[in-house]
Order: structure tokens, then C-alpha cells, then sequence
């Protein structure tokens, strides 16, 4: 989405140094969409996020989630700078690409050689706008530059390196307009030794390689930062592709006793409370309550400090952040199973968990423990760093682009607060399903391939990490996809407003559906209805009928492989897949199979016995 025009700001609201304005996005975006090293387009120009270090962020809100800025070594997260009117705040960003092309003299060159005006983009020849390059390199260690159009030209008579070269001549670009592809781009030379080639075949993985085209190790979007040693194959990406920046979002759900908002009133002077002894605490804190004119209960402070001291215990003594975030995640699934019941709680209370005043006995045919209705929850995602050119896979070893040249104790996170339904499983009959030899075979082809994708992405093959995909995993996963298609249609939710939250190892089998978007669609107030049994029950047995069918099918139901890095078997965008903002799984590890069985092998379907007539 291409940011507002920008607007002229007015009175206390013009920000340090004076800089100008060049567009706003929302906050959330800062996140998601336009965070550090995303390019943003505005108006005829196009510019990359600064880096962390380089924000302006006096007036940005501080957000407290205890677990999660543990699990990723920082004090605290802020919300990216507000970009309105009256704000002095701000995200610094910097022009790129850094070639332009003229649309009146054709001609392609840095931005530097057009002579433009004082604070204008345009050509100073003929005063049309430029238009950025649509064209970047980047490597997936994030590194990214201009594209090598010289070298591109010159290709089979180069008589020079560098960008430019030493022919002499200027490059021009045209495009033939006879189709949309990437042939009718044609770009030449004045020199007159090169002959005007087109843009065909430029996204191949060894264009630039077959050009000795190296990875210049550039980081734009850090100030003053160093070109790095880069060995990775560059690849041309265009602009605004996806593939240009992926964020590594990372978040956590408030949970008792982090959820009630004494951690946040008391992080100024956590690292205090933590190393004094109980009877020095109680003296602490009664300074401190009459400094904050408020009372801070030293049952509820204690509480706190106990339940740091186990959550580090049960992380063990890895410090990464893989087993910190097993370690959120079987806390979080104790406490829905728990409940957190709103008649015992405050008004401050962010995670209410209660189960439904009634019951169905339809449930436990579908082999459902009771459901939990999660009446209010609150999860903070944290933008940890990015990536380029391949798709971030959750459990893949990928190389981590930073945020910042300097260290920082806090990142950049937004909170989002909604409602949602948790559903656990059997684990009994679950354990019966998932030990058929049938079941085992089916799911271990979809491992082996995740498998086979991880280490093809991991910067060490040898210490890859293995595939988290079995039994138990997928068929959650496709239950959830199922149910969150369902909901969308049942209860009027954008199936992009609702999120999964998986909960699935040796010793969790449940999964979290809830709101996920911060604006109006997260806030409808449905969502907890659906939970209650009778609903439930019928929107189970709804999305199971939906998905004995697919209008892709037979070809879907007898897919031997599917999705990106062939990590599906019965999926696809007309049964079970999901936007990608969504799943936590990049739309991979599913197979409706494992569901509803398939014609040859209905014994397949965990849910088979509630489908039969």
C-alpha cells in the first residue's frame, strides 16, 4: 500500500534538524509491511527505512511484555514513532534506489547526475519527476544494492568494471510497449558498442552470477554502516516485491501473572527488586509505593519475582531464542487450560480464560476436551529483524538482518488486543491416530521435504534444525485453517482478522484461534460465541463437510506434494489455505487428509468416525 502524500507540518510539530516530512504510515505497519530495510514508495520517490538507532522516538509509547523481551534479550518494546501533525517523532528514511530513469529523455543514471532542483526529484533537463529503478539486487544475508544495469548492457563486451564502466556512453531505457513482460524493457547505451538488450531473464537465480556480479555487502538502511564480506549469490528482485524484505515478527501472549500491569509499573526498578532478599524488598517497596503514591502488594511482587526465577529454570540453560520460545509457549498452553476467571480479577486484568457455562456431549465425539473461551487477551509482536529473497520459515536457521549498527535494549512491537477460542485435543486418541502406520508414512513425506527446505536454508546445513512436522502438528494446523475459513464465513470475520496460535509437541495438542488485526475487524465480538459448545460443535462438523470437498479435487485430495518448498499434500487456496498474515507457518505443514481421510484410505481422517453415515 502506497503511504498518503505527505503534508506540511505546522507550529511545535516540525521535528529535530528540521527534516522534511515524506509521507506517514500507521504504526502497525512499522511492523508488518514498512519496518527497518522495507522500501516505501511515496508519490514518484522511493525510500528505505532507517535503522532503529537513527528513530526519533521521544514521544513513542514504552510497551512491557516480561516473557517475550526475556526470550529476545531487550528491557522493553516501544511502538514505532506516531506520524501525525503535532508529532515531533519520527522514522528517518533514505532515498533508494538510488538510479532513476527519466520517462522524457530515456535516460537511466544515479539521481546524483540528473542535476536535479534543491529538494526535488526531478530531471533537470527536461523537469519531469524521475521514477526510482524498479529493479535492486539483494542477497539472502539482507544485503541489497542498485541493479548493475552497466554490466547488464555490457554484458558481452564490457570493456571496464565498476557500475559505470569506462566506455564512455549513457545508458537510456525504453520499453517497446508491445507486452507487459519483462522483454519489452529495453535498455541500451550511447556508446554504441553494446547492442540494446532487454530485462528477459534477469530473475533467473544465476543471472547475475553468469555476469560475475558479487554481493557488495551494502546495508542502506544503516547509517554510516561498513560493506560486509559477502559471499551469497546475488538475485534481482523488483521493488516492491514481497521478497525484498520479510520480517522475523516474533510475540507473545500476557499471561498471569505478568497480565495484571504491576511488571510494567514496576520495570523502572525490576533489576533492584531482583537482587534483594525479602525483608529488603518489603522496605523497598514501601519507598516505593509512597514515591508512586499507590499501595505494590508484596505477595503479588513476590509472586512475580518466583515466577521469573521458574520460567528460567524451565528455558534450561540455552540462552537462544528457539528454546525460550518453547518454553513461552507450554506456559501459555498451562494457563488456557487453566483459566483465568474475570469474577477473581481487576479491571487492569488483560487475559480473561473461562470455559463455557455449558456443555455438549458432541465434543467429546469429536474427540474435543471442553473448550476455553478466551474473553480477552492481549499479545505483543515484536519486529526482531528481516530477511531477503527467501521466505522466513519459522523453524528455518535463516540469516537475521539487524535492526540497528548499535546495540539497543528494546525493539520495536505493537500490541494487539481481542478475544479468541482455545480447543484442546485428546491426546489418548490422539496418540491411537497418530501410531497407524498409515498416518506415520503420509506425514513423514511431508518431514522429509521440510526437512530437506530447512537445510537447504540454513547457513550450516550440518546444524539445520529438524522439521517440527508430525501427526500431531499437521492435523492441528489443518484443523485450524479449517475452522478459521469457517468462522470467517459463520461469524463475518475477514478470515486476515483471525490468527492461529499452535500448541503441539510431545506434551501440548491444542490450538488458539483469536482476533489478530488492531483495527475495527478485531474488535466485532463474535469470536468467543463461536466457542460456546453447541456452536462449536456444529461449525466443527460444517468446516470437516466443507473439507471432504475442494473444487480443485481429485487433483488436490491426490497431491503427492504441494506449496511452497512442497511441504503440503492435500491443500491449496480453494480448501484450507490461508492468508499468510494469518498462519504461523508460512501456509506449509498441511494436509486435509489427515482430517477426513481420503477415497482409498478413509481410516486416514482423525475426524473420519464423526463424518460416517
Amino acid at each position: 500500500m502506497t503511504p498518503p502524500p505527505p503534508r506540511r507540518r505546522r507550529g511545535a510539530g516540525v521535528p529535530e534538524r528540521s527534516l522534511p516530512r515524506k509521507g506517514a504510515v500507521r504504526r502497525a505497519q512499522m511492523i508488518t509491511t514498512y519496518g527497518v530495510g522495507s522500501m516505501v514508495a511515496v508519490d514518484s520517490e522511493s525510500f528505505i527505512v532507517a535503522g532503529t538507532d537513527s528513530w526519533n522516538i521521544t514521544e513513542a509509547p514504552v510497551l512491557h511484555e516480561h516473557r517475550l523481551a526475556r526470550a529476545l534479550g531487550v528491557k522493553s518494546f516501544r511502538l514505532p514513532p506516531a506520524s501525525d501533525d503535532t508529532s515531533k517523532d519520527g522514522v528517518h528514511v533514505r532515498r533508494f534506489p538510488l538510479w532513476h530513469f527519466c520517462p522524457s529523455c530515456q535516460s537511466l543514471q544515479h539521481v546524483d547526475r540528473f542535476n536535479s532542483p534543491p529538494r526535488k526529484n526531478e530531471c533537470g533537463d527536461c523537469q519531469e519527476d524521475l521514477v526510482p529503478s524498479r529493479f535492486v539486487m539483494a542477497c539472502p544475508h539482507g544485503h541489497i544494492d542498485d541493479f548493475p544495469y552497466w554490466k547488464w548492457v555490457h554484458r558481452n563486451n564490457r570493456q571496464g568494471g565498476g557500475a559505470v564502466g569506462h566506455c564512455g556512453g549513457q545508458l537510456r531505457l525504453r520499453t517497446s510497449g508491445r507486452t507487459a513482460s519483462l522483454r519489452s524493457i529495453l535498455i541500451s547505451c550511447t556508446c554504441g558498442e553494446a547492442p540494446e538488450v532487454s530485462m528477459e531473464g534477469a530473475f533467473r537465480s544465476s543471472a547475475l552470477s553468469n555476469l560475475r556480479v558479487s554481493c557488495t555487502g551494502k546495508r542502506p538502511w544503516l547509517k554510516d554502516a561498513p560493506a560486509e564480506s559477502c559471499k551469497e549469490p546475488p538475485r534481482t528482485l523488483q521493488r516492491g516485491s514481497s521478497m525484498a524484505w520479510q520480517p522475523l515478527v516474533k510475540s507473545a501472549l500476557s499471561i498471569p501473572p505478568w497480565s495484571d500491569g504491576l511488571a510494567a509499573r514496576l520495570a523502572e526498578v525490576w533489576e533492584q527488586l531482583r537482587g534483594l532478599k525479602r525483608s529488603d524488598l518489603e522496605l523497598f517497596l514501601k519507598g516505593f509505593s509512597l514515591s508512586r503514591k499507590e499501595e505494590i502488594p508484596v505477595a503479588a511482587v513476590v509472586e512475580l519475582l518466583e515466577a521469573e526465577q521458574h520460567e528460567e529454570s524451565e528455558a534450561g540453560e540455552e540462552t537462544g531464542y528457539d528454546s525460550r520460545h518453547v518454553a513461552l509457549r507450554r506456559q501459555e498452553y498451562r494457563r488456557l487450560r487453566v483459566g483465568n476467571a474475570e469474577r477473581d480479577q481487576t479491571r487492569d486484568e488483560q487475559f480473561i480464560c473461562e470455559p463455557p457455562s455449558t456443555s455438549s456431549p458432541a465434543l467429546a465425539e469429536f474427540g474435543l476436551a471442553t473448550p476455553m473461551l478466551v474473553k480477552r487477551l492481549r499479545e505483543v509482536r515484536a519486529l526482531k529483524s528481516f530477511t531477503r529473497v527467501h521466505t522466513p520459515d519459522s523453524n528455518a536457521d535463516v540469516h537475521e538482518a539487524p535492526l540497528s549498527l548499535a546495540d539497543l535494549d528494546w525493539l520495536p512491537a505493537m500490541e494487539v488486543l481481542g478475544e479468541g477460542v482455545f480447543l484442546r485435543l485428546d491426546e489418548k486418541r490422539l496418540d491411537a491416530w497418530a501410531d497407524d502406520t498409515a498416518v506415520a508414512s503420509r506425514v513423514e513425506g511431508i518431514r522429509a521435504r521440510h526437512s530437506r527446505l530447512l537445510r537447504e536454508r540454513a547457513s550450516n546445513p550440518k546444524s539445520a534444525p529438524e522439521s517440527p512436522a508430525s501427526p500431531r502438528l499437521v492435523l492441528l494446523h489443518t484443523l485450524a485453517h479449517a475452522l478459521i475459513n469457517e468462522w470467517s464465513l459463520e461469524a463475518g470475520y475477514p478470515a486476515a482478522s483471525l490468527r492461529e496460535r499452535l500448541y503441539a509437541d510431545d506434551t501440548m495438542a491444542g490450538l488458539l484461534i483469536y482476533t489478530a488485526t488492531s483495527d475495527s475487524a478485531g474488535s466485532l465480538g463474535g469470536l468467543v460465541a463461536q466457542g460456546e459448545p453447541r456452536r462449536l460443535a456444529g461449525a466443527l462438523l460444517s468446516a470437516l463437510r466443507r473439507a471432504e470437498w475442494c473444487s480443485a479435487d481429485p487433483l488436490c485430495i491426490e497431491s503427492e506434494a504441494g506449496g511452497a518448498g512442497s511441504v503440503n499434500l492435500a491443500a491449496c487456496h480453494a480448501c484450507v489455505l490461508l492468508p499468510e498474515t494469518s498462519c504461523e507457518q508460512n501456509n506449509g505443514l498441511l494436509d486435509r487428509a489427515l482430517l477426513i481421510g481420503t477415497p482409498e484410505e478413509p481410516d486416514l481422517g482423525f475426524f473420519r468416525p464423526v463424518l460416517s453415515p
